[in-house]
């Protein structure tokens, strides 16, 4: 079984409220005996929204299909790195995202999205340099300030 799996990209771009009622809708009415298939829909809507609480409970739902679902955790170890890199949790993205590269190296999707979570590793990396830096740059002014403050007493 071959399954096409969209771009990273798309999962920027939010469903609409009314679609994503539909997914809660149906997974509502199956309650307690919720198919597998019915879960992945709202979990793959949920992680699609810009809410972060939303997200998370799209992460929590696919989760628990690549607990409980082993023939779907190949579809899950793609939108669990995904869902992952949504909230910013690159190292657990970069984690599900090498566990399909290592079973389908040819992935472009997840390709694709190992390189936009490495950008935003290296990205955030040198914003946390910075950051130091200038706390560092300001400690060394205040100090300065301080020790002058002091000498002429």
């Amino acid at each position: 079984m071959v399954f096409i799996l969209p771009d990273a990209a798309d999962a920027d771009s939010p469903l609409k409220p009314d679609e994503l009622q539909v997914l809660r809708a149906q997974y509502e009415k199956e309650g307690y005996y919720v198919g597998v298939q019915t879960k992945f829909n709202y979990a793959w809507g949920l992680i699609k929204s810009s809410s972060r609480s939303e997200q998370q409970e799209g992460v929590r739902l696919l989760s628990d299909i690549f607990r409980n679902a082993p023939e779907r955790r190949r579809e899950c170890l793609y939108y669990l790195a995904l869902g992952n890199y949504k909230l910013g949790n690159y190292a657990e993205a970069r984690r599900y995202n090498d566990l399909l590269l290592d079973h389908e190296p040819s992935n472009l999707q997840a390709s694709s999205l190992r390189d936009l979570i490495d950008d935003k590793v290296a990205k955030e990396g040198l914003m946390g340099v910075a950051i130091l830096s200038g706390v560092a740059i300001a400690a060394g002014v205040v100090g300065g300030m301080l020790f002058k403050g002091a000498r002429r007493r």
